[in-house]
């Protein structure tokens, strides 16, 4: 039950949010057990980011939430292929894309808590 959040500074289109989701879709397999399957995603796009005390550049924090624990090889590579992913479909330099982990103990789903 992973849920991938972008807050991105640049303006995201509707063709470039379907390329983002179906992307991150395959990228959260990077991750063992996970799959598009329970993944939930959300944009925010023309979100005021200041990076290194200035907005002058596309810049992007994402965050992952995962049910369970914590497996750091694991965010490594999706880290690395997160980056990538938006560095190709938005442009924003991978070096100012933040990547913030979270696994969560307890996830509440269809009226009742996992």
């Amino acid at each position: 039950m992973p849920y991938i959040e972008a807050k991105v500074s640049t303006t995201i289109s509707k063709e470039q949010e379907i390329i983002l989701k179906e992307r991150l879709g395959k990228a959260i397999e990077l991750l063992p057990g996970k799959s598009e399957r329970w993944l939930m995603t959300g944009f925010l796009d023309q979100f005021h980011l200041y990076f290194r005390g200035e907005n002058n550049q596309p810049a992007a924090f994402i965050e992952v939430k995962v049910f369970g624990g914590e497996n750091r090889a694991a965010f490594d590579k999706l880290t690395a292929e997160i980056t990538k992913i938006f560095h190709e479909v938005l442009s924003i330099a991978q070096d100012h894309i933040y990547v913030k982990y979270e696994a969560v103990a307890n996830w509440g789903w269809n009226g009742e808590n996992l």
